[in-house]
């Protein structure tokens, strides 16, 4: 398989038949980092998201081409004997496999773990689920929301504990099983480096919501009593939220006794300091309300830009609330590469979304654009050892796409 030339990774091959989000979040950190991931989609269409438009970019849709840089896309159809063979040539070849179908779909195509561990037994088959491959729930299908919902995390989101359920604004499940999954996989491949003997790992979008309960959990064991939405405050410490001042909102972290004595100094509120509801961090807790209302009615009387110059001044953590453009624009986000470009073939250039770990040694990097549909079979398979006539007769049966013509054109 073709080798690329960056990040720590290089030299691991990835066959991802993953599609929607939590799958190819995994197939874009393993290849950021330097794997070369070859994007199996079906031929009926591809990856749906390829139709989720709009917003899309001259055609392209924009939710594709963030989740899917820096891989190789072909086109097969399993269902063909034709196809399922190319696809066990190439498990033949790879390091890992990863796959988010419901639990028993390969395995009905003689495409599971265990029969691709005949063929490769050093492969490492990973899996995303909505509820894992055990359990009562196995065979549900699943989704960001529901998880969101059966993890808990709907019931601490939110401005008040009374108020209606609340999904976070991103899919934090799909997102965190593809991250999770990314992770099991690195150490899977560390085992195998070491034993030579691959495995079977799977997550779940409900797991991966679970992994973001640890406080709330922790308090929950403890008490007994399931936390409640609180904002932006935090769970076990005071003030940690948004402040409104004049002119919106500012984060705070004046949690600690030495920066909220600060704090209280430098607002001209040495009274809040020394008020017994407030003195120490279980006060705040306990009078979180009466809290927010001071300071609320303190930090009004001043700009959001006048505030953050005074707790950069005295050295209090606090920041900007931004939205996501702003985001986008600001100095950190670009000086940490965390919005690259890429030159797609139809789209032109296309900004997206970079690589969260910086390897000092042997950096990653948003190195191509998201595949055209079936950009890359033809190469794939010539690599796979399959002639051009063998090429051309695959296409013929519809056992693969090949692309047309225009796009394989414009692509190279």
């Amino acid at each position: 398989m073709a080798a690329r030339a960056f990040g720590p990774l290089q030299g691991m091959t990835v066959v991802e038949l993953c599609h929607h989000m939590a799958g190819p979040t995994c197939g874009l950190m393993l290849a950021d980092m330097g794997a070369d991931v070859i994007k199996v989609e079906k031929a009926q269409g591809g990856d749906d998201t390829r139709r989720t438009v709009p917003p899309g970019i001259n055609g392209e849709a924009a939710s594709f081409m963030m989740m899917n840089r820096n891989k190789r896309g072909v086109v097969l159809d399993l269902k063909t004997p034709e196809g399922a063979e190319v696809l066990r040539k190439l498990v033949a070849k790879a390091d890992v496999l990863t796959e988010n179908f419901r639990p028993g779909v390969l395995e009905r195509l003689g495409l599971g773990y265990d029969d691709l561990k005949k063929i490769n037994p050093g492969l490492i088959y990973a899996s995303i689920s909505g509820f894992g491959l055990t359990g009562p729930y196995a065979s549900r299908g699943g989704f960001d929301l529901v998880a969101q919902g059966m993890s808990g995390l709907m019931s601490i989101t939110g401005e008040r504990p009374d108020g209606p359920p609340v999904k976070v604004g991103a899919p934090v499940c799909d997102i965190t099983a593809g991250l999770l999954l990314a992770l099991g996989i690195c150490a899977a491949y560390s085992h195998r480096l070491k034993t030579g003997q691959g495995q079977r790992l799977d997550t779940s979008l409900m797991e991966a919501g679970i992994t973001h309960t640890y406080w709330q959990s922790a308090i929950a064991f403890a008490t007994g009593v399931a936390p409640r939405a609180m904002g932006s405050a935090h769970p076990l410490s005071a003030p940690y939220q948004a402040v409104e001042c004049a002119d919106g909102y500012i984060n705070i972290a004046a949690n600690t006794a030495r920066f909220w004595e600060k704090m209280c100094s430098m607002i001209g509120a040495p009274e809040l300091f020394a008020d017994p509801r407030f003195k120490t961090n279980g006060d705040r807790m306990a009078n979180l309300k009466a809290l927010e209302s001071e300071l609320n009615a303190r930090f009004r009387t001043d700009s959001r830009e006048n505030w953050l110059a005074r707790f950069e001044a005295e050295g209090i953590p606090a920041g900007p609330i931004f939205d996501i453009l702003e985001m986008h624009r600001d100095p950190q986000t670009i000086a940490r590469e965390m919005v690259p470009t890429v030159e797609h073939p139809v789209a032109g250039k296309v900004q997206t979304i970079g690589l969260p770990v910086k390897f000092h040694d042997t950096p990653g990097r948003v190195a191509t654009p998201s595949p055209l549909f079936g950009q890359h079979t033809a190469e794939v398979l010539a690599e796979l050892g399959y002639s051009e006539a063998e090429i051309e007769a695959l296409g013929a049966v519809e056992a693969v796409h090949l692309g047309d013509n225009t796009s394989r054109e414009a692509a190279e």
